[in-house]
């Protein structure tokens, strides 16, 4: 039941942003980075895990060491859509970045 709770809310954020960016797409960027997704993802944490105080501590660590990966992955989606790339280039170059900082992010939290 969980796992289909989790996915109804996931698909109800994604169309909630989705259909908010047709009219205002910083908007809908906004609802795509917004903490929400970190809160539902803390909640079930916190529930699958009883609260334990160190499991949450470093999801918190790992979350918010984690924002640095993620805003080069869109710093470099902005770049490459200035220069007018198309998707798939921006998407790769993107994920690329945000792989390679992952990598260091995780091996900095060791």
């Amino acid at each position: 039941m969980q796992i289909l709770i989790k996915t109804i809310l996931s698909v109800v954020i994604i169309l909630i942003a989705t259909a908010v960016g047709k009219r205002f797409p910083s908007a809908a960027g906004l609802i795509g980075v917004m903490p929400l997704t970190g809160a539902l993802v803390l909640v079930w944490m916190y529930v699958e895990n009883k609260g334990n105080p160190e499991i949450m501590q470093n999801f918190a660590k790992g979350a918010l060491w984690g924002i640095l990966p993620t805003i080069l992955f869109f710093l470099v989606a902005f770049l490459c859509f200035k220069k007018h790339m198309p998707l798939a280039v921006v998407l790769v170059a993107g994920f690329g970045a945000w792989m390679a900082a992952a990598v260091v992010h995780q091996w900095v939290l060791k």
